[in-house]
């Protein structure tokens, strides 16, 4: 997080860009999308929805329209399950939608497909891209330095922890390496009284978790621009300590998950810590409003920084997904200056209601991002020498193929039917032959 000082005011903030809103939405009112009254309607997809997320965009979206004249937006919101086929759909037709969510897992098949606006011209007289953090703009401009989305904000994963099961099982402090949770989800592993260790990812995008555990085993010969490659040039699936590290990875579940965390995911997993079920479960920060929400006292739940591997370092893969325009819109400029608006000032109360890693660097500042569950969060940050921000490729074509074969291995694995040797071989040869291709 960018702790760099704040120097514009949030009046000054908001006028600003409900100007040039303005401005941009009225010089396109004489293309494709008006009404005979000269509204420009934008349509807007989201694609990681749920019923507060969409309440609280919506009313965004309700004051964007009050501060801009002459622009209305609809916001489309198809469930979470079908939502990027849906928008995928949409972009392939060429018509129905100006803005959308756009996910580091999407980026590259879209921009491929040639279905994204680079918004670089327009970003580049945006005075607002300056009050963003280094890290925003960094992942705003990825992508062969164009802009084809801007960041609304990050996820991190961290360790979600229940203090009074570990005090129970005999533990004064939460894991701090992978072998220690390992441990500790072992020792309150306990199926017969309905109590298990570690809430394991054992589907749909898994891989990102047993990832969490290679790159730690690899932090110090990884390449941090590409985490799935090591300074050597070889794939992190090639090395010793990846076999170690996947290992270790399937031990949790075999020692202290339960076994119908085989078919878990994201909603099972967030589930099963809320419940109480389970001790430990590794996530980004948008649990931590689920958990508040819960029937989780205050008392029994609390947030660790990352586990580490053998060398006392982990790495810190920043997830993101972000506004974009889509390269079909015939109102262009006004939905360039909506995503421009929901990147300033709107973007930390998006934060903070959907519990990300805020892109302002102001946010900084604020007590809500300082103090409780977000500590661990801010522990991270102001560590980088231990927790090493890095990137995954997550921007390239295949992205989409390879999570579907890594789920399926992984399940194999799970089930006993592939071996960890054989999967890492596997994947090695994929992402050899991809990245030579």
């Amino acid at each position: 997080m960018n702790h760099g000082k704040h120097t514009v005011g949030r009046r000054t903030v908001l006028a600003g860009a409900a100007a040039g809103s303005t401005a941009l939405a009225l010089a396109a009112c004489g293309g494709g999308g008006g009404s005979s009254d000269g509204t420009v309607t934008l349509q807007m997809v989201e694609s990681i929805t749920s019923s507060s997320r969409t309440e609280l965009l919506r009313g965004l979206l309700d004051q964007y329209e009050q501060e801009t004249p002459g622009v209305r937006v609809e916001l489309v919101s198809p469930p979470t399950e079908q939502a990027d086929q849906k928008l995928q759909q949409m972009l392939q037709a060429g018509s129905g939608v100006d803005v959308l969510e756009v996910r580091d897992l999407t980026i590259g098949p879209f921009t491929n497909n040639g279905w994204l606006h680079d918004m670089s011209e327009q970003t580049e007289g945006w005075s607002g891209f300056e009050e963003l953090t280094a890290q925003a703009r960094a992942f705003a401009t990825s992508v062969d330095g164009k802009t084809y989305a801007i960041p609304y904000g990050f996820y991190g994963l961290s360790l979600y922890y229940r203090p009074d099961l570990l005090e129970e099982a005999g533990f004064d402090e939460a894991p701090a390496t992978w072998e220690e949770l390992v441990e500790q989800a072992g020792a309150i592993q306990d199926p017969g009284s309905g109590r298990y260790g570690y809430a394991f990812r054992g589907t749909s995008n898994a891989i990102g978790q047993a990832l969490a555990a290679l790159e730690a085993y690899n932090a110090e010969d990884l390449d941090l621009e590409n985490a799935y490659r090591l300074s050597s040039g070889e794939t992190i699936f090639s090395s010793a300590a990846s076999q170690e590290a996947l290992d270790l990875y399937i031990e949790l579940y075999r020692e202290g998950s339960p076994e119908s965390s085989v078919s878990w995911g994201y909603p099972e997993v967030v589930e099963a810590f809320t419940n109480g079920s389970t001790a430990f479960l590794l996530q980004d920060p948008e649990v931590i409003a689920a958990v508040e929400q819960s029937s989780l006292t205050e008392d029994q739940w609390a947030v660790a920084p990352l586990v580490t591997g053998p060398g006392g370092k982990a790495t810190w893969p920043m997830a993101t997904a972000g506004w974009g325009v889509a390269e079909s819109s015939e109102n262009k400029e006004a939905a360039v200056a909506l995503v421009q608006w929901l990147s300033g000032e709107p973007s930390t109360t998006f934060a903070k209601e959907n519990s990300l890693v805020p892109i302002q660097q102001a946010a900084a500042e604020d007590d809500f991002f300082t103090t409780g569950p977000w500590a661990a969060y801010v522990t991270m940050t102001e560590a980088p020498d231990t927790y090493l921000s890095c990137q995954e490729p997550r921007g390239v074509a295949w992205w989409t193929e390879w999570g579907q074969r890594s789920d399926s291995d992984l399940q194999k694995i799970l089930t006993g039917s592939l071996s960890t040797t054989d999967a890492l071989a596997g994947w090695n040869e994929y992402w050899t032959q991809k990245s030579e291709g």
